[in-house]
C-alpha cells in the first residue's frame, strides 16, 4: 500500500526511507480508532504548548507518526508481521502529554507507568481484533514490543523505537537533514550484538560515530532545564485539575490532548493554571528554592545511544571523542532548583 493512503502525515519522507512500501495489514491497523487517537498525542510531552518552546517545536511530531515509523523500521529489518505490529502498538496506550503522566505517577525515570493499558486497548478494539484474526494473531502476540530486540532492547542499544524518535527529533530540532538521515539508515542492518542477541547495527565505524555525536544533541534536549521544568509543571497542572470537583479524570488523559485542554479551559481554576503554564518564557536555576513560586528539583532519565558496529564493537569502545561525550553527559547533576523567573 502507498504511504499516501494514510492521511495527515508530515514526516512522510521518513516513512518512505524506512520502507519503500507499507504492508496492507499495517496500513489497516494504523487506521483503527486507537491508533488514530495518537494523531492528537505529541512526541514532545506537552512542551510544544509552552511559549518557551514555540520556535523549537513549531513542527508537530506525533505519536502516530512515530509509531508507524517504528513499525516500518521493524518490518524492513525483519519482515515479521508479529514484530512489526508490536512495534506499531508500542505507544497505543500513551496518554495526553505522554511522559508528563509518568511525572504525575512518580515514574518519570523508568517511564513505564502508562504501559499497563496497552493490552486492554488492543483487546477492546473490534477493528484491531478483526485484522489480528485474519493474521491468526492474538493480543498476547503483539501487546509487548519489549519481547523483540529489533523493536526494543535495553538502553543504550539501538532499536527501532530509539532510532525512529532520534531521526524524528533530528528533523524536529534541526540537527541534520534528510540526506544525512538517509545515509545513516543506509548503513544499518539487522545483526547480532556482542551478547549474541539481535540488534540494529551499523556497518561503518565513521558513520556510526557521526550518528552517535548527532544523537547526543537530542540527549541534551531531553534532560534540559526547560524540558524537565515544563514537564514537571504540567504534571502539577494535571494533578490539581484531577483534584478539582467535576474536574479532569484519569480516564480523560487517555483521550486526546485537544479534549483534555478543552476540559481544562471549561473550569475557571484549571483554565488559569493552564494559561499560566502556556506563558512560561524562561527557566532559571537557583541553589535554593524561591519562595511563593513553583520551584522544583527534577531528576531526569539520561537517554543516550551507543550503537554496535559489526565486528568492531560499541561506538564508545573505538571513539574516544564520543566516549568523552557520554562520560560528560552521564556526569550531569540535577541538584539545583528550577523555577520561572519572577517578572
Amino acid at each position: 500500500m502507498n504511504h499516501n493512503e494514510l492521511t495527515d502525515f508530515r514526516y512522510e519522507s521518513l516513512w518512505r526511507l524506512y520502507s519503500a512500501e507499507m504492508p496492507d495489514f499495517l496500513a489497516r491497523l494504523s487506521e483503527t480508532p486507537p491508533m488514530q487517537r495518537l494523531k492528537q498525542i505529541g512526541m514532545n510531552c506537552g512542551c510544544e504548548y509552552v511559549a518557551l518552546h514555540a520556535n523549537d517545536m513549531c513542527r508537530r511530531y506525533t505519536r502516530f507518526e512515530h509509531s508507524v515509523g517504528v513499525a516500518l523500521i521493524v518490518w524492513y529489518f525483519t519482515h515479521d508481521a508479529r514484530q512489526a505490529i508490536a512495534g506499531l502498538f508500542h505507544d497505543i496506550s500513551t496518554p495526553a502529554f505522554a511522559h508528563v503522566v509518568d511525572f504525575l505517577n512518580g515514574d518519570h525515570l523508568t517511564q513505564e507507568s502508562t504501559e499497563s493499558r496497552t493490552a486492554g486497548m488492543i483487546e477492546n478494539s473490534p477493528e484491531i481484533q478483526a485484522i489480528l484474526n485474519e493474521l491468526n494473531l492474538t493480543t498476547a502476540d503483539v501487546c509487548d514490543y519489549h519481547l523483540f530486540p529489533i523493536a526494543d532492547n535495553p538502553s543504550p542499544r539501538l532499536s527501532a523505537d530509539r532510532l525512529e524518535y532520534t531521526f524524528g527529533n533530528f528533523i524536529q530540532y534541526g540537527v541534520c537533514g534528510s540526506d544525512e538521515i538517509a545515509r545513516f539508515y543506509g548503513d544499518l542492518s539487522a545483526g547480532i550484538n556482542e551478547h549474541g542477541q539481535p540488534e540494529i547495527i551499523f556497518n561503518t565505524p565513521g558513520i556510526a560515530e557521526e550518528f552517535s555525536l548527532f544523537s547526543m544533541q537530542c540527549s541534551y534536549v531531553y534532560i534540559s532545564d526547560s524540558d524537565r521544568f515544563t514537564m514537571e509543571y504540567l504534571a502539577e497542572v494535571l494533578k490539581r485539575a484531577i483534584q478539582e470537583p467535576s474536574g479532569l479524570t484519569v480516564d480523560d488523559l487517555y483521550t486526546t490532548e485537544e479534549r483534555v485542554i478543552r476540559k481544562l479551559k471549561k473550569n475557571g481554576i484549571n483554565n488559569n493554571i493552564w494559561y499560566t503554564y502556556t506563558k512560561i518564557k524562561a527557566v532559571q536555576r537557583t541553589s535554593r528554592p524561591i519562595p511563593d513560586t513553583f520551584c522544583v528539583k527534577v531528576n531526569a532519565k539520561r537517554r543516550y545511544l551507543d550503537p554496535y558496529v559489526k565486528e568492531i564493537g560499541r561506538v564508545t569502545q573505538f571513539s574516544e571523542s564520543y566516549r568523552k561525550e557520554v562520560d560528560k553527559f552521564l556526569a550531569i547533576r540535577f541538584d539545583e532548583w528550577l523555577s520561572e523567573p519572577k517578572a
